[in-house]
């Protein structure tokens, strides 16, 4: 795992990420000698200290965007584009202002113009390449690099994969895979047995949920118990397997990788409008079972495959996977904001396929695992040499479209429609006008005074202006046509500098782009100069003869099968990770899935077919204290589901849950969401989130409002890649399950559906019917006796508990009712009867709530939260 000291670090540059600009920040220093950089010290950073600094710096708030003290930030440049222009001193906008004939534009501001020495010496400046003095990068620790080297050599997952055979067994009886030869081996190691299997009943709600994230009908279960043909479970796990309902659950545990959510996060919460297409594409690519080699290529860099004309969309689509990451977009300086933005894609990528926390390496070498920061810095080079289109940029303070450049999109299709280009002239005109009105009188005393309405008088200007742009938008934008997406495209190439303690501005010297040197990969590519690498560093990530990423990958599907990974640490494979369970076996379910044709499909099919994954879950004693955390799978551990699928499941079992797919999502209507939580935009995605009666996986996601149905059972925080969720179990959850609207609701509509499906069916036939659609079973006798007396007394006490509320008066006993409430004798009847009224649910009658409160009981049980 990561020391805390290394997660401290992450979490402070993970809270500066940044949108992305249309100029690259790969500006690699040309080669410099002495008196280049002796020329630099004594004739241009003097110049630039006594004439731009006070307006143009770190110390400043950058006029125009426009930083001087860093090079970086004078060849990225402000609003008006690159200040300078290596070799070509007219060519940037720094020597141009200096001319300029408009005192309004002439610079500097203040103070006497430029001497003629002074702009002579800038231009010979910017004609020799622009010199600039690097850092020198402080020392390793002495220890590191033998350190390095023992780890390449020894450490388990950098080394190659081994060519493992199934081991011998003594019972080989119980065996009916290879899988179940791995598992057994070692339990007869240990003179363990495994424990009996599952039921069948046990076993479709396991493999439901597993493969589906829904459970099973009443009438697919009696199906599969009735069944006993040999093949009857090959054909169940066959049948889910085929199902969209697989996509969708498999789709999100990718998505919990690739941290997909739908808004920019931190500081101003801007929507990601067109992040669905992202979504959309993983859960069709794990239904039509991409092959996982082609599906990490298409995301790291679909804009450079060679695909039919066909797939180009999707392909671009692709990307988004590193474009739609948390941004600072309040970050007011560029180069910050760009190299921590590249900070976030080197993370997520090799966190998500390789297992290694790679971005602790920015700021020095990596204190546990063989990664330098020269490596770290050889794959930021490829990042800084690609454009990121996530439709934002940054800038400090404004209104939500002020943050949204349609420019800065992935345009697909092959153009836009014809428009009128009149009006897209005129109302271009009118923008640049109202733009220039309401930069006029923001944040001026005469803009915050307040007009007759009580509103400052600078509110029309702004409202003029927004107006203005969504008008211009709706007829230039490439999304108001359905063509825009977010992802990536190649932009300046050139390798990076190293930054000296990972700060944006002190460079190191420039680093080769490249890849890791914690293992050698044979057939690694050799990375095209002319491009950014990204296509190569794709090729090398999926290469056959990388020894993470299968693994990485094969351990992730065991995770979510077992609830636990043969390797527990499933997003750190370094030497602070965990060691493997089953080292053969991973390996042998690695070379597999390649030699397979790197099919998830085939892996899931093969393990949930495994004896390992039948077992039942029963625990004794003498076992727990041999392998209390049952690392040798001597049973099956049950699990709690996850906050998606107790959604779903309620909404399944109230029958109105609706399987179709969402195009789209709520987040296209919203331009910024304010934070925290309790803004008009949150309070309005959390009544649609309850509302909706689809599948938790097309809710909108947006970063800091989480939807309330989800949030007491653990969802992912959507920020840092997250291939294993945690499960807490704490009082809010029963809280939420005793009070949430969201669930009372579906109990509610649960109780009309049992009690509406036949006037002359008993209480009991119904108690059943509702165990069966909760649960996936029956009740025994005294779970139905209990359920009957519980639904008479109910009936019996809301009458009295409503009149009392309605008139205010005397409740039940004599006592109003807030006393009734206090008192410690209450019954569970009243307790839940009073909820009824107090959060104003009114079910048509007594026998209503009565049925409503018996669901939400089971809704709240432990056998509804977990499977066995």
């Amino acid at each position: 795992m990561v020391s805390s000291k290394s997660k401290r670090r992450y979490v402070i540059w993970i809270g500066c990420l940044i949108a992305a600009s249309p100029v690259s920040t790969a500006f690699a220093q040309q080669t410099q000698n002495a008196a280049d950089l002796e020329f630099f010290e004594k004739k241009v950073r003097p110049v630039l200290v006594n004439r731009c600094y006070a307006c143009h710096s770190a110390e400043t708030k950058p006029a125009g965007g426009l930083r001087v003290d860093d090079r970086n930030g004078l060849l990225t440049g402000g609003n008006g584009g690159p200040a300078i222009i290596p070799g070509d001193p007219d060519g940037g906008s720094l020597i141009q202002r200096i001319l300029h004939e408009d005192p309004k534009l002439k610079m500097p501001k203040e103070g006497a113009p430029f001497t003629p020495q002074e702009l002579a010496d800038l231009r010979k400046w910017i004609a020799d390449g622009v010199a600039w003095p690097s850092e020198k990068v402080p020392a390793a620790p002495a220890h590191l690099e033998p350190m390095y080297e023992k780890l390449r050599a020894r450490h388990w997952s950098l080394q190659p994969r081994r060519d493992a055979k199934p081991p011998s067994v003594q019972n080989t009886a119980w065996v009916n895979s290879e899988i179940d030869h791995f598992i057994l081996a070692k339990l007869e190691e240990k003179k363990l047995t495994p424990v009996k299997d599952a039921d069948r009943l046990t076993l479709i709600r396991r493999v439901t949920f597993d493969l589906t994230g829904l459970p099973p009908t009443p009438e697919e279960i009696r199906a599969f118990t009735e069944d006993k043909s040999k093949d009857a479970y090959a054909r169940l796990v066959d049948r889910l397997l085929s199902s969209s309902r697989y996509g969708e659950r498999w789709g999100r545990h990718w998505l919990d990788v690739a941290r997909y959510a739908e808004s920019t996060g931190p500081s101003r919460n801007v929507p990601y409008p067109h992040a669905w297409k992202y979504r959309d594409y993983v859960l069709d690519s794990i239904n039509r079972d991409v092959p996982f080699h082609q599906f990490i290529q298409e995301q790291v860099a679909g804009d450079l495959l060679k695909v039919s004309e066909g797939e180009k969309d999707r392909a671009l689509i692709a990307t988004g996977f590193l474009a739609l990451g948390p941004k600072d977009v309040n970050q007011r300086f560029k180069e910050r904001f760009l190299m921590d933005n590249v900070d976030e894609q080197v993370d997520t990528v090799t966190r998500s396929v390789l297992g290694l926390t790679v971005s602790c390496a920015r700021c020095h070498d990596h204190k546990f695992d063989p990664i330098p920061a020269k490596d770290y810095y050889s794959i930021a080079g490829i990042f800084t040499s690609t454009d990121q289109l996530s439709g934002v940029v940054n800038k400090m303070g404004g209104s939500g479209l002020e943050y949204y450049r349609p420019e800065l999109l992935v345009h697909l299709g092959k153009g836009l429609p014809s428009v009128d280009a009149e009006q897209v002239k005129r109302l271009k005109a009118d923008v640049a006008a109202a733009q220039k009105a309401w930069n006029e009188i923001r944040g001026t005393a005469r803009g915050l005074a307040l007009a007759a309405d009580g509103k400052p008088t600078q509110r029309p200007y702004r409202l003029k202006l927004e107006k203005l742009q969504a008008e211009y938008l709706k007829l230039t934008d490439p999304a108001e046509y359905g063509l825009a997406a977010h992802g990536l495209k190649e932009g300046r190439i050139a390798d990076t500098s190293l930054r000296i303690r990972g700060e944006a501005e002190r460079l190191g010297p420039v680093v080769a782009r490249g890849f890791l040197t914690a293992f050698k990969v044979a057939d690694a590519p050799e990375i095209n100069p002319q491009q950014s690498g990204r296509l190569e560093f794709a090729q090398w990530l999926t290469s056959p003869n990388n020894p993470l990423t299968a693994r990485v990958i094969v351990n992730r599907i065991w995770h979510h099968l077992f609830g636990q990974g043969i390797v527990c640490t499933v997003d750190n494979f370094g030497a602070n990770g965990d060691r493997p369970s089953h080292p053969e076996l991973l390996d042998y379910l690695a070379n597999t899935f390649v030699q397979e044709g790197w099919s998830q499909k085939k892996l899931i099919r093969r393990i949930v077919l495994s004896h390992a994954y039948r077992l039942g879950s029963d625990e004794p004693q003498e076992y727990r204290e041999i392998d209390p955390s049952n690392r040798l799978v001597w049973r099956h551990s049950p699990r709690r589901l996850e906050a998606e699928e107790i959604r779903d499941a309620m909404l399944a079992a109230s029958g109105q849950l609706n399987l179709q797919p969402i195009e789209g999502s709520p987040a296209q209507k919203f331009k910024m969401i304010e934070m925290p939580d309790n803004g008009p935009e949150s309070r309005t995605i959390h009544q649609k989130a309850n509302e909706n009666q689809h599948r938790s996986i097309y809710l909108p996601l947006l970063r800091g409002v989480i939807p309330q149905s989800l949030e007491a059972f653990d969802p992912v925080t959507q920020t840092l890649v997250t291939g294993q969720r945690e499960t807490t179990t704490v009082p809010t959850q029963a809280l939420y399950l005793l009070n949430s609207t969201f669930v009372r609701n579906q109990s509610l509509e649960f109780a009309g559906k049992l009690l509406s499906a036949s006037a002359t069916e008993k209480n009991a036939e119904r108690i059943q019917r509702a165990y069966e659609l909760t649960l996936g079973r029956k009740p025994t006798p005294l779970e139905t006796d209990r359920a009957q007396t519980f639904l008479a007394d109910f009936e019996k006490l809301y009458p009295a508990l409503a009149a009392a509320q309605q008139a205010g008066e005397k409740s039940v006993k004599g006592q109003t009712l807030k006393d009734r409430v206090d008192q410690a004798d209450q019954t569970d009847a009243e307790r839940n009867a009073q909820v009824v009224l107090d959060e104003q649910i009114h079910p048509q009658d007594a026998q209503h709530a009565a049925w409503m409160n018996f669901v939400q009981a089971l809704y709240a049980s432990a056998e509804f939260r977990f499977v066995r």
